[in-house]
């Protein structure tokens, strides 16, 4: 009985792993891959890979003056060139003979390796819009700038929480990453729509992991702390869980078990350790050697998921992570002592959302812009100061950034101290000057 069960999980688990379930969803939602076997449809032959690198190719040398003449006109190309001639948004094969779709290729290369990926057709336009603002979702940059507009213009007491929740969710699904190894899935058959992360580990996906915790928990946060319906709550979390998570396995990243792991993996993430949020925020808050014990705590577990692979990119975003969990730590530690952003007392809860005018619109926006320019003057200081820097101590030279920043040396100390700085300067010193220039 209990080899039987065994039995059927392990198959269970192959099949949900299978790459063919992503590929299926991919024709589905209008994405087809340019090698030959993708070629005729409808009777018209779609676009081949390599006909067109980087603009370049036979095709392109072959264009006609009305194929100019036309683009001219108004061709919808999407990014970085097309599969072969791509004339009022349809891409043309090698001969010139029109296919359905548009050609596309990945919007950023490979963070490891720099391989630009293959060309592929894209029929439904308005899924793949909204798949790649899904995918956007679960990316680092997003939270970076999420994180400190809700702290500026929302709520500061749920900023600092949801930032824990997603160092934990980020560094744990990392960690698990280069315990299990799984490769991403297969290509052919799938159409790797997206290519940035593409050599790193499958199994969790670390978006659908952050793409469940941060919108349930902020749910569980404000629900109750502020005053709005139920049903409205819950829709938004489950919507942009549901997004970032099929999302991944429209740009070909991850199978349907990867996703299924990510999310309740981080439904178990959630179980053990928002009781204890509380307790995390208050000791970041107000014990006297949280400073140092943050500091490290997070250079320690930096370490620890070093030892787990070898080095790659990935490395250098739990660094990141890491880096901006510190120092958005060490800025609630330092705002609890002057006494900025304090917490509302109990009493005036729950609280009522403002009325939505374009004064306090422009406010918004205003904080953010402003705060924005800090944090990128904040980046490019730090980032002049500290490679050169750290290049000196290691002895590595110093006058190629892009060649120095692939020792790991260089790229985990950079990652730490730019982003730690950066997240103390979210979280302390743009509210800091917002206060005393009347903007809070």
């Amino acid at each position: 009985m209990a080899g039987g069960l065994k039995a059927g999980f392990v198959r269970l688990m192959h099949h949900l792993q299978d790459p063919q379930h992503v590929a299926r969803f991919q024709r589905l939602c209008g994405v087809r891959g340019t090698e030959p076997r993708d070629r005729l449809r409808n009777g018209a032959p779609s676009a081949r890979h390599g006909d067109v690198q980087n603009g370049g190719g036979d095709a392109a040398r072959r264009r006609t003056a009305g194929a100019e003449s036309d683009r001219e006109k108004g061709s919808n190309v999407f990014a970085n060139g097309a599969a072969g001639d791509n004339v009022n948004g349809q891409a043309r094969d090698k001969d010139g003979v029109e296919a359905q779709g548009s050609g596309v290729k990945p919007f950023r290369r490979n963070s490891l390796t720099g391989d630009v990926g293959q060309e592929f057709i894209i029929d439904n336009k308005f899924l793949f819009y909204l798949f790649t603002l899904g995918t956007e979702l679960g990316n680092e940059l997003f939270y970076i700038s999420f994180f400190p507009f809700f702290m500026w213009n929302v709520d500061a007491y749920v900023s600092r929480r949801l930032v824990v929740v997603w160092v934990l969710v980020m560094y744990l699904g990392q960690c698990t990453k280069d315990v299990i190894r799984w490769p991403r899935p297969a290509s052919p058959p799938v159409v790797k729509v997206e290519m940035f992360y593409n050599s790193e580990y499958s199994m969790p996906s670390t978006h659908a992991m952050s793409g469940t915790a941060i919108p349930l928990c902020l749910f569980l946060l404000t629900y109750r702390r502020w005053e709005y319906p139920l049903l409205l709550g819950l829709s938004l979390a489950i919507s942009w869980c549901v997004l970032v998570c099929l999302s991944r396995i429209y740009m070909g990243m991850h199978s349907i078990l990867d996703i299924i792991a990510g999310f309740l993996y981080s439904l178990l993430i959630l179980a053990v350790f928002s009781p204890a949020l509380d307790i995390i925020d208050t000791f970041n808050r107000t014990h006297p050697y949280a400073p140092l014990i943050i500091i490290s705590l997070h250079v320690g577990l930096g370490l620890f998921s070093f030892t787990l692979d070898t080095w790659s990119t990935s490395r250098g975003d739990t660094a990141q992570i890491l880096g901006s969990g510190a120092g958005i730590a060490l800025a609630s530690h330092i705002n609890y002592h002057l006494g900025l952003l304090p917490d509302p007392p109990a009493s005036v809860l729950p609280l009522q959302p403002p009325s939505f005018t374009l004064s306090l619109i422009g406010l918004c926006l205003l904080r953010f812009l402003l705060g924005v320019l800090i944090l990128l003057a904040t980046r490019a200081v730090m980032k002049a100061l500290t490679i050169p820097l750290v290049c000196w101590l290691f002895g590595i030279p110093s006058n190629d950034v892009q060649k120095a920043r692939q020792h790991m040396e260089v790229e985990l100390p950079y990652r730490y101290i730019v982003y730690g700085t950066v997240g103390l300067n979210a979280f302390f010193l743009v509210p800091f000057l917002f206060a005393h220039v009347g903007l809070l």
